[in-house]
């Protein structure tokens, strides 16, 4: 989408612009069976995300660091749905302990996993560290985000192969992945305090975000094409 059309909003090739709603875009889209994880599910963007999936009746899983925030974002959308299915679990994305904990506890769950939206972060924050030693931004919007897709990918997967239906991890990004330090991502100088800029470490997060997604796209492709050549082999050798 370009600048003009993000600014006006003026619809594009889909149909949809940056002046659509959640709703429109979903319209007719019945998600009964499906199940869905959403970071940072209790405020903002990823509050309205689980209103409109649940309201297409899909099982949400409100992921969240502050869990009075998560129950009260639960009982918001109950009150104008009293028959959505919405749950609540405990995630911090800045540490590697809450990741594990979080994928544990979901997996014990033996329930399927179809879509992972990774969507929360922080954004513009003084120099710190997280709690594993890792600049902050860098650590919670992609670090954090690239360690629980990949506890969780095995369970996307069977629940694939379980029901047929291909599923989804969405990364959030932003225009800001534009603006980074130079050269782009200081994978060597992640934790330098004395060059941190709060933008561009932001910048470089977002950055990693894409990234990461590019690459997810490539290599899931490949384990698609493979797995239906086997049943193709399958099925011609029965």
């Amino acid at each position: 989408m370009n600048t003009f059309r993000l600014i006006t909003g003026i619809p594009g090739p889909s149909g949809f612009g940056s002046a659509s709603t959640a709703e429109q875009v979903t319209e007719g889209i019945d998600a009964t069976n499906l199940t869905a994880i959403i970071t940072g599910g209790a405020s903002g963007i990823g509050l309205e995300t689980a209103r409109v999936l649940a309201l297409h009746k899909a099982h949400v899983v409100i992921a969240a660091r502050n869990m009075e925030a998560a129950n009260q974002a639960k009982q918001l959308i109950l009150k104008d749905n009293d028959t959505a299915r919405i749950d609540v679990m405990k995630l911090d994305l800045s540490s590697i302990k809450s990741i594990k904990a979080f994928a544990d506890n979901f997996n014990a769950l033996n329930i399927p996993l179809n879509i992972l939206i990774n969507n929360a972060g922080v954004m513009f924050c003084p120099f710190q560290l997280s709690e594993d030693g890792i600049e902050m931004q860098f650590a919670t919007n992609h670090l954090g985000h690239f360690y629980v897709t990949n506890l969780l990918l095995d369970k996307m997967k069977d629940t694939a192969k379980a029901t047929g239906i291909e599923g989804r991890i969405v990364n959030l990004s932003s225009v800001a992945h534009l603006h980074t330090y130079g050269g782009g991502i200081r994978f060597d100088n992640i934790n330098d305090q004395r060059s941190y800029s709060d933008k561009k470490a932001y910048g470089q997060s977002k950055l990693a975000n894409i990234l990461h997604a590019s690459e997810l796209s490539r290599r899931l492709q490949v384990v698609l094409v493979l797995l239906f050549s086997s049943r193709l082999f399958y099925k011609w050798k029965t």
